[in-house]
């Protein structure tokens, strides 16, 4: 049994961290300093953008009016199938209530946050499966107030497509702003009054450290970073598939990792020629961001059985996971470590980013170990609630004293004493021994 690196990347995802560390830092205090003016310096400076922030009814009408029929159908049969699936997740969360004990009740109730900041991506690409991904989850969640932002698109306001999968999707609020200035000013509430619960949405590495550096005022979704896939592939694999899947995903950025695990050194040499012809057919923006990713990201690992195959996947705990062998069912059984999975040749990640149903918002930078990609959960907070009556307060009591005097806590088991004096007074209860120190 052996692993054998064909190709090994020259990168890792934390290369270009400490760069990126460093500006939103500055950024970040410039704006909780400086506020909304802060906000539109850096509009105006990183975007070229002095029109209005936030887009009032008129504003939106007149930028989507000329959205065709078609993209506008396209746009709204992909935004159902997101909130269909988002409505069944929540379908499958629910309250209950429990009587632990006599007249001991406990439950649960999932309620969702208030107010949602869903940030979508325009830079290099129009990320319209960004805008309902988000938004369309939200408000499947039950969330009150959801505002959205998304950058000026070459200077011209949001790109319309993307402010039409907005509007489907049921953006309460929309904003005009990209990158660290449009988190920021979601999570401080600057525009609308409203600060943000919790902040989702994929980005570039400023965005993702804006995030990470926001963490504990701001909930966020996951912890990402930029688009990764991994395709595992044995022998009964199409290399041309196969590459074309890696390349699929390369395109997103100079820093997306794009690995191949496999079992073949027939599919191993093939895939390895096969990309860069297939980069090189791209046009112009993809082609540098593909062909940079392959070559500092993209790794091809060499296994001799499916379980070597299984573990350094799971190592990987890649955010797109494809897997194009025979027996799907055993690989749907032994992966554990991935954002999403695509199985089979049928089913590819571009299929799940846009349409599919399932979110896209997924986590990256091993991040997959611990932690599942967006979904209705993010938005809900699974609360709990108890209530006794006098008899099975006069149960649990004696045992609260009992337990916080042991542990030297002398003003918890108070609180008991007192229920014990007044619901049953002149009891022989044990109640522990006081805490003297």
């Amino acid at each position: 049994m052996a692993i054998t690196h064909l190709k090994t990347a020259t990168k890792t995802p934390e290369t270009e961290t400490d760069t990126a560390r460093a500006v939103v830092t500055e950024m970040l205090a410039a704006i909780e300093a400086g506020g909304e003016q802060a906000v539109k310096d850096y509009a105006l400076k990183l975007d070229k953008w002095d029109g209005p922030i936030v887009l009032d009814q008129a504003a939106i009408a007149q930028r989507i009016r000329d959205v065709p029929q078609a993209v506008k159908d396209d746009i709204s049969f992909a935004a159902g199938q997101v909130r269909r699936f988002a409505e069944a997740q929540r379908a499958s969360c629910q309250d209950f209530s429990l009587e632990i004990s006599p007249g001991l009740h406990l439950g649960q109730k999932l309620v969702p946050v208030n107010t949602a900041g869903c940030y979508v991506p325009t830079g290099r690409y129009a990320h319209i499966a960004s805008a309902y991904m988000s938004v369309a989850t939200a408000k499947a969640a039950g969330v009150k107030t959801v505002v959205a932002c998304s950058a000026p698109f070459r200077g011209q306001g949001i790109h319309p497509h993307v402010l039409y999968a907005l509007t489907v999707a049921g953006a309460d609020i929309i904003m005009c702003l990209g990158g660290v200035q449009a988190v920021a000013a979601m999570t401080f509430g600057l525009f609308t009054g409203k600060p943000a619960d919790i902040i989702v949405g994929p980005g570039n590495k400023f965005v993702a450290e804006a995030k990470r550096m926001l963490f504990g005022k701001v909930g966020i979704d996951v912890f990402a970073g930029p688009s990764e896939v991994a395709v595992i592939a044995d022998d009964s694999a199409d290399p041309l598939i196969v590459a074309t899947d890696l390349v699929g995903q390369a395109e997103h950025g100079h820093e997306s990792p794009a690995w191949l695990i496999t079992s073949s050194r027939r599919i191993a040499d093939e895939v390895a020629r096969l990309m860069p012809e297939l980069i090189g057919t791209l046009p112009p923006t993809a082609r540098d961001a593909a062909g940079a990713a392959w070559r500092d990201y993209g790794e091809i690992v060499l296994c001799d059985t499916r379980e070597e195959m299984v573990a350094v996947s799971d190592a990987y705990a890649c955010e797109h996971l494809e897997v194009h062998c025979g027996d799907l069912d055993w690989w749907h059984a032994h992966l554990s470590n991935y954002g999403s999975l695509f199985l089979g040749e049928e089913t590819n990640v571009a299929f799940g980013d846009k349409v599919s149903g399932p979110n896209h918002i997924l986590p990256t930078k091993f991040a997959a170990r611990y932690s599942a990609g967006l979904s209705v959960h993010k938005f809900l907070k699974p609360l709990t609630w108890q209530r006794m009556d006098r008899a099975a307060c006069q149960r649990i009591a004696p045992i609260s004293a009992r337990i916080s005097r042991l542990e030297g806590m002398e003003a918890h088991a108070r609180t008991s004493d007192a229920r014990m004096a007044k619901y049953a007074p002149g009891s022989n209860v044990d109640l522990g021994t006081p805490v003297e120190v």
